[in-house]
């Protein structure tokens, strides 16, 4: 199952009692302000979830797999997502994936 931002929005209505239109900006408005931050090269820590950040990847040659031919790949930044000891942690501590 993967979870949406109506999903989200739906819990924010059930868990604070927000209409559904201003649950939905309110998750809006959250996700807005990580992806600002992220943008502007800032780091995001949630606490007890994790940190995302963003990392300057230098210019390297690569290979084609298919080909063996040796590319160059451009500079770029790349987004980062280190969870904390507190997600880990729970998501170890709970049934493990039955495969369904």
């Amino acid at each position: 199952m993967t979870v949406t931002r109506s999903d989200l929005t739906e819990a924010v209505y059930q868990e604070v009692g927000l209409s559904r239109n201003e649950s939905a900006q309110l998750v809006e408005s959250v996700l807005r302000e990580i992806v600002d931050t992220l943008a502007q090269g800032e780091a995001v820590k949630l606490s007890s979830f994790g940190t995302f950040s963003v990392v300057n990847k230098a210019q390297r040659i690569g290979r084609n797999p298919k080909t063996g031919e040796e590319v160059p790949i451009l500079p770029r930044r790349v987004l980062v997502f280190r969870a904390s000891h507190v997600l880990k942690d729970r998501i170890n501590t709970t049934t493990p994936w039955s495969g369904d």
